[in-house]
């Protein structure tokens, strides 16, 4: 029994590889939650680069009319709860509290007065904020260096993904 390829065989392999591309593409750019280069996603995905932005155009397209949004910033590609949205999932997120209200409390001040020395925070908040900075950092919500006997903290791009904020605008006062 000799199996016949055909034009409409051809394609159906073609549909088929570019469905399981697509999702490859999908499901990466769903557990990262960051911003992704298309060198990421090419090292991710294993999609040509030719394919992958033909695939994020049509998936940008397939989440149009939804909840989620594929974004595009400056090259850099990330899937996102759309605008209208974002105050109740933030809500949502706030409110079983990932972070303490004493957490919330020590990130707020490192983000207002950053660059920070931790000692300084560590004189306003007391002892406790040493975990609650050890978990920002963990999450890669906050960079640390060291400096004497002490560390100087940033907030990193992530805390800016993270709560939506722009990184070239101030914090409000």
């Amino acid at each position: 029994m000799s199996m016949e390829i055909t034009k409409e065989t051809l394609e159906e392999i073609d549909s088929s590889q570019e469905l399981e591309n697509m999702k490859k593409v999908e499901a990466a750019l769903f557990i990262a939650g960051r911003f992704l280069s298309i060198q990421e996603l090419i090292t991710l995905t294993d999609v040509n680069p030719i394919l992958l932005k033909k695939l994020l155009s049509d998936l940008k397209d397939k989440y149009n009319d939804s909840a989620i949004e594929i974004i595009c910033r400056d090259n850099l590609w990330k899937m996102d709860v759309s605008q209208e949205y974002v105050d109740m999932v933030n809500k949502l997120a706030m409110g079983s509290s990932e972070f303490t209200k004493a957490e919330q409390e020590t990130l707020a001040i490192i983000a207002y007065k950053q660059p920070i020395k931790q000692s300084v925070i560590i004189k306003i908040r007391g002892n406790k904020a040493y975990d609650h900075i050890k978990k920002f950092v963990e999450l890669g919500l906050l960079g640390k260096k060291k400096m004497g006997h002490t560390a100087e903290l940033t907030l990193n791009d992530s805390f800016h993904d993270y709560f939506h904020t722009n990184k070239e605008e101030p914090l409000p006062e």
